[in-house]
């Protein structure tokens, strides 16, 4: 008897050892900080901010306070969108739209707040720097909010309308990112400027339409059109291989026209055959977010191919 009871004691000793428990303990609070950095938009902001040194250097531009404000600019207005749609967006990405419920108190803070720092700080710019850190919220009224009423429900936000809604988002971020620095460097528009705004007015177009593969079913239901509702998810990503490869295309003709130089050129190149990767992967994978994220975080790459050919070149 003393026996069968040592052994059930023994048997139902379940005590893990204390490396299980610090290995979970780190694995859930890494996988919490992935969701505040994707929930929160805060991975956005950091590639943004990449993004506006990318045309820093790659334009040979001095040091500026830029990137910061176009991080700032970012936090504000993906914040401010993701409490705006925290309704629609319940179907398809319901988890972040628990966190932005939860947090929508500091969402709202956090998002003046930024806004307000970023024209803060572009005021140091001059007035240009001023008018372009104000534009994106310009934008952001007119792309997401009702006003256009009396045009009925189908055209009352330019984010229901094909194209359309792609377009302002690329168009807004492209002049951010290209002229903020300009205007900070007090720098005129140069063909080189010129051409990589061209780049992230498409690619930009490029990487909104990604995303709204993984939206389809919750755009289709609330009336927004996206190349993903209308035209289905094969030929969205055939119209995608043609823009990049276009695109691919003007940068080489940019670069032969001696519009681009070379670092930047074939960094921007590897960012064009990264994006057919991804591209490819469309509507191919049961992992569309993260094909999403992927796709946003390309310029990390492009940057750290342009330092690396900056610091190997001659």
């Amino acid at each position: 008897m003393a026996s069968e009871q040592k052994s059930v004691s023994v048997g139902s000793d379940d005590t893990a050892p204390w490396y299980s428990t610090v290995a979970a303990s780190l694995l859930d609070a890494g996988d919490r900080t992935k969701r505040v950095l994707m929930y929160s938009t805060a991975y956005l902001v950091v590639i943004a901010a990449v993004e506006a040194a990318l045309v820093v250097v790659g334009l040979s531009l001095p040091p500026s306070p830029a990137p910061l404000v176009v991080a700032l600019l970012t936090f504000a207005v993906y914040a401010g969108d993701r409490i705006a749609d925290v309704d629609a967006d319940e179907a398809t990405k319901p988890g972040q739209a628990a966190f932005v419920r939860a947090h929508k108190t500091a969402f709202s803070v956090l998002t003046a707040a930024s806004y307000g720092l970023a024209i803060t700080v572009s005021v140091t710019g001059g007035p240009d720097a001023l008018v372009l850190t104000l534009l994106p919220g310009a934008f952001w009224v007119l792309y997401a909010s009702d006003w256009l009423p009396s045009l009925g429900a189908y055209f009352r936000r330019l984010k229901d309308v094909l194209v359309v809604n792609s377009v302002v988002v690329a168009l807004a971020w492209a002049l951010t990112l290209v002229m903020l620095p300009l205007a900070f460097a007090d720098a005129a528009v140069t063909p080189a400027a010129a051409a990589l705004f061209v780049y992230f007015l498409v690619d930009r177009f490029i990487n909104t339409e990604i995303p709204n593969v993984t939206d389809r079913a919750g755009d289709e239901a609330v009336g927004v059109s996206t190349l993903p509702v209308v035209l289905g998810v094969r030929r969205t990503r055939q119209v995608l291989y043609v823009l990049t490869a276009t695109l691919a295309g003007f940068l080489a003709a940019a670069y032969a026209a001696g519009l681009l130089p070379a670092a930047l050129t074939a960094a921007l190149l590897v960012g064009s055959a990264y994006t057919l990767a991804v591209t490819a992967a469309v509507g191919r994978t049961d992992k569309q977010t993260r094909l999403s994220v992927a796709s946003e975080a390309k310029h990390l790459v492009v940057f750290a191919v342009l330092i690396i050919t900056l610091t190997l070149g001659p």
